[in-house]
């Protein structure tokens, strides 16, 4: 068997770090005036979820993240990429501003950064607020619209300290999954809309430049894609003959 050589080397400057999304570990799922979102609600479906858990403590960061953090810094971590959970700071997903919600991530950066761990800010995972999903979700302009309204936002929020953002993590996962197949939240089996959704999702992309672009323009603003990497069957110098 011949060794197999991979081509795949990480440049010097390449950045390591960790990763977690706000609906993974925050918990406080209706805390301090946060809405609901699409994962609280699809999370209460019988069987959707391993063992029926929901998102409503989670691993608790929402109280214990200085905690979190110290341990983060023990462990010599140095980047962290995160997400903000759009319905603590806009409940229905557009409107009226949760105050609290925009302060505990205030807080919560500011923590970041005292222990010397820079914050990668991704600015939706997924966790669509609900009333949004009422109103037509992603199949619908008012989510495009109202997600710039939310980045211009965060962006003006936290832009002083945020130096690097990641606009939608893994559109495959929240149209095709989400609206096609019906394994993510909201859990919808709808075809013609998953390839509606994939179609609108590519609006917001350019709302976080312009908020960028208006304040601080040199910001990197990246996206996130899901990737499967296949390798290629080593078959050595045997011809098919001797493959049969």
């Amino acid at each position: 068997m011949p060794t197999v050589r991979t081509p795949f080397v990480f440049p010097r400057r390449f950045t390591w770090g960790v990763a977690t999304a706000a609906p993974q570990i925050e918990g406080a799922a209706y805390t301090d005036g946060k809405g609901e979102s699409v994962w609280d609600r699809f999370a209460r479906r019988r069987g959707a979820i391993d063992r029926g858990n929901n998102l409503d403590v989670a691993c608790d960061h929402y109280h214990r993240f200085k905690q979190d953090f110290a341990l983060m810094r023990r462990l010599g971590l140095r980047n962290y990429r995160l997400s903000l959970a759009w319905p603590r700071i806009f409940p229905d997903g557009d409107g009226r501003l949760n105050q609290r919600g925009l302060d505990f991530y205030q807080r919560l950066i500011d923590s970041l950064l005292a222990h010397g761990i820079t914050p990668w800010v991704t600015m939706f995972h997924w966790d669509l607020p609900q009333a949004l999903e009422n109103r037509g979700g992603w199949r619908a302009r008012v989510v495009p619209d109202s997600f710039a309204t939310y980045a211009d936002t965060i962006v003006q929020a936290y832009g002083d300290r945020v130096k690097n953002w990641i606009t939608l993590n893994e559109i495959r996962c929240f149209t095709v999954h989400a609206y096609g197949e019906g394994n993510k939240a909201p859990g919808a089996r709808e075809r013609t809309t998953a390839r509606r959704s994939s179609r609108s999702r590519s609006r917001p992309r350019t709302s976080p430049r312009r908020a960028r672009g208006s304040s601080r323009p040199t910001t990197p603003c990246s996206i996130p894609f899901t990737a499967v990497i296949t390798p290629r069957p080593i078959c050595g110098d045997a011809g098919p003959a001797a493959r049969s």
